[in-house]
């Protein structure tokens, strides 16, 4: 597998453990709450990345990104049923982008692929992906991180520890491993 499918595979596995560790400190109806009319709950964000990841990564060397049987308006619908239905979705979004992503080779990558009719490499259509799921994670983090408050178990580093963790990461030799591989708080 060439460096940059496995660098982007990864970068999907963080932005994806960074959402579970999220719904993982969260009550039900947190993952339900809005703050109003006009935004998304993080159910109603996960409902619409699974849509998103379904359409775009089912045969998307063959078939163009945005499948006729999508229902985007509808992913913004609060109508997820509970906890378990949100964590159906979101694991078989993330199923469907795996399952497309690890067989591809080095020559795969400048494949033209369609999204909406519009060409793009297969890494075009990677990066455009890894930011539109980077974008929706961050929400759905900072919405957990407001409705935990105080309570908020920190992802990265935690406020006020920064020079701790640094100087460990120093003490240490270095080492081959990416940037996620040494970010993740275990």
């Amino acid at each position: 597998m060439s460096t940059y499918l496995s660098s982007s595979i990864k970068q999907f596995e963080y932005y994806k453990m960074l959402s579970d560790k999220t719904f993982a400190q969260l009550s039900d109806e947190q993952l339900f709450w809005k703050a109003n009319d006009e935004s998304n709950s993080i159910a109603n964000i996960v409902k619409h990345l699974w849509g998103n990841m379904l359409s775009r990564w089912t045969n998307f060397l063959t078939t163009d990104g945005e499948k006729d049987w999508r229902d985007r308006e509808g992913e913004f619908n609060s109508d997820t049923l509970n906890r378990d239905n949100m964590l159906a979705q979101w694991e078989a979004g993330w199923a469907c982008l795996f399952a497309a992503l690890c067989p591809l080779t080095e020559t795969d990558l400048e494949r033209t692929i369609y999204i909406r009719n519009q060409g793009h490499t297969v890494t075009e259509a990677i990066n455009r992906q890894t930011a539109h799921y980077a974008s929706h994670v961050g929400q759905i983090v900072f919405v957990g991180k407001m409705l935990r408050g105080g309570s908020w178990e920190s992802l990265s580093i935690t406020r006020g520890e920064s020079e701790k963790y640094n100087t460990e990461k120093f003490s240490q030799p270095k080492r081959e491993e990416h940037f996620t591989d040494g970010f993740m708080k275990k």
